[in-house]
């Protein structure tokens, strides 16, 4: 077996062509190749090439404010089009990352498709198949009858088509045929053998690395240090050295956007879980713990970036941040889900799975509700939490969103009533107004449909929108009002300040005044049922101690 290439991330630059198609393994920082991508940056400068990329990336490569990842190599005449799942989303007050700005101005050809599908593209191509049949995305901004994915005017009207198989709707996404990969990995042995110990997933490194080498491209990753040959476990070898053509080394490679190694993100450690720093009573907190109420214990739920992500950890201050098993998009199974920058990343993980395989999961359906984000929701139910036409920069894309909710059994939204400046106060148990927001985020049409209330009724799911003021359910007649929160005028403070007309239950309820006050709740989750299998035998041998434990 020949030992690997080891060379600088400016020496690996020079393996890329003109006119190539890149594919980089990242989520923002984590698992994210930035110093072969800043090698990129730097041979551009000095030599004007490579020239017409095309850069892919199943999810976002690079942190909000452009110092990492895509940014490296987002200059005109280098970068023609670019393929992803997400972007870096860029704060509101400061300038956008500058792959915003190409975006934005219309000097790149950009696309926004769903991560798990982006994942699939890579696993079609590395298998020779023509692309990808799938649902995700059906009546949504990917879909070609909107905007195809197409995130501006330059961009052409391609690599999305709709078919019917069966009398079923269908999206067909072509095959992503890289000829370059670039990958992260922790350690790389003398063969090119790769282990991931510190890293905190491996995301989708094996099937980029696959779909490049499968079509004669090549492979360069980045790790932290180099291991003599032979001495790499071969059960912790996640990317085979048969497959990797160069090794970068950077020994200061961030694990997430702020940490260099958390050992507790990557399972080497499980930390005590009460270092997890409280979350502060806030209307956001109020809005994760009414969303709390909705779990049972035994269930396995997946969770989106926002004030969702709180949740986990209000379920902690309850005593019950052990009852659900959370899966998130870049492949952590169970722990505590962590906030803000290292967010896909989990505190004490069951397991870590590959990113392309919790879309599996997650894409199939097999986990009980997903508690997620939203910009705004119409009349239909459908929910845009990928585009905002003022201010495009902000916004992430769509991510895992449309892999996730295609399937979901069951879907709480969770977010303010309205946005802008606002005066919302909290005294006593109830909800104080005093200046509302003077945008609501229940309008007539969505600017852009990422989930479809349509496909959402057709398929049966059950969809429950959370906000700091009321409940809403989505029903086939329309979104209905079930809760208001204690010192709510349902008239002036909800029905008046949405964009249509919202049903109203017969026996409209009172939000529990307990959630208003930053007391613990003294939440205890209702555990779940049984499979029927197990609950046929629980029936059939009551005594049975194994069974009853469920």
């Amino acid at each position: 077996m020949q030992k690997v290439a080891v060379l600088t991330a400016r020496q690996a630059a020079d393996l890329v062509d003109d006119r190539d198609v890149v594919t980089v393994s990242s989520s923002s920082a984590l698992g994210c190749p930035d110093a072969v991508l800043a090698g990129l940056g730097q041979r551009f400068a000095e030599t004007g090439h490579p020239r017409s990329l095309t850069s892919v990336h199943p999810i976002a490569a690079g942190d909000m404010y452009g110092v990492l990842g895509i940014d490296h190599i987002a200059q005109p005449g280098m970068l023609h089009r670019v393929v992803a799942g997400s972007y870096p989303s860029g704060p509101s007050s400061a300038e956008p990352p500058r792959i915003w700005q190409m975006i934005t101005g219309g000097e790149v050809e950009a696309y926004n498709f769903p991560s798990g599908v982006v994942y699939q593209m890579h696993r079609a191509a590395a298998s020779h198949q023509p692309g990808v049949f799938t649902q995700v995305g059906i009546d949504t901004f990917v879909d070609p009858r909107q905007q195809g994915g197409r995130m501006n005017d330059a961009t052409p009207a391609e690599n999305v088509e709709l078919a019917e198989i069966k009398g079923e709707e269908w999206l067909f996404f072509p095959s992503i045929v890289p000829n370059v990969a670039i990958i992260r990995a922790t350690t790389a042995d003398e063969h090119g053998n790769l282990t991931f110990e510190d890293e905190g997933s491996p995301l989708g490194a094996l099937d980029l690395a696959y779909a490049a080498h499968n079509n004669g491209g090549i492979v360069i990753a980045q790790v932290k240090r180099l291991a003599e040959e032979g001495s790499l476990h071969p059960q912790e070898v996640r990317v085979p050295g048969i497959l990797v053509d160069a090794v970068v080394l950077a020994a200061d490679q961030l694990q997430t956007t702020l940490t260099q190694n958390d050992p507790a993100i990557s399972g080497q450690l499980r930390r005590p879980l009460s270092v997890l720093p409280p979350v502060a009573f806030s209307l956001e907190k109020i809005m994760a713990r009414r969303a709390a109420c909705e779990l049972h214990a035994g269930e396995i739920v997946n969770l989106g970036f926002g004030v969702s992500a709180l949740v986990p950890h209000v379920l902690l201050e309850e005593g019950q941040g052990r009852e659900i098993s959370w899966v998130i998009e870049q492949g952590a199974v169970g722990g505590v889900p962590l906030l803000d920058f290292a967010f896909g990343c989990s505190q004490n993980p069951d397991a870590i799975m590959p990113s392309i395989d919790q879309f599996t999961l997650l894409q199939g359906g097999g986990f009980d509700r997903s508690l997620l984000s939203f910009l705004e929701i119409d009349r239909d139910g459908s929910v845009n939490v990928h585009y905002l036409p003022k201010r495009r920069h902000v916004t992430a894309g769509v991510g895992g969103f449309a892999d996730i909710t295609t399937a979901a059994p069951e879907i709480v939204f969770i977010g303010s009533f309205t946005a802008g400046r606002r005066d919302i106060g909290i005294d006593g148990g109830r909800l104080e107004i005093r200046a509302d927001g003077p945008h609501t985020k229940f309008v007539e049409r969505v600017a852009q449909v990422t989930f479809s209330g349509k496909q959402a009724l057709a398929r049966g799911q059950k969809v429950t929108y959370i906000t700091e003021r009321a409940v809403l359910r989505l029903t086939p007649d329309g979104l209905m009002v079930t809760e208001v929160a204690p010192g709510v005028d349902l008239q002036r403070d909800v029905l008046d300040r949405s964009d249509f007309p919202l049903l109203v239950a017969e026996e409209i309820k009172t939000m529990d005044p307990s959630l208003f006050s930053p007391e613990r709740l003294g939440l205890v989750l209702d555990r779940a049922p049984l499979h029927p299998r197990l609950q046929r035998q629980a029936t059939a041998h009551p005594a049975n101690p194994a069974v009853a434990a469920r």
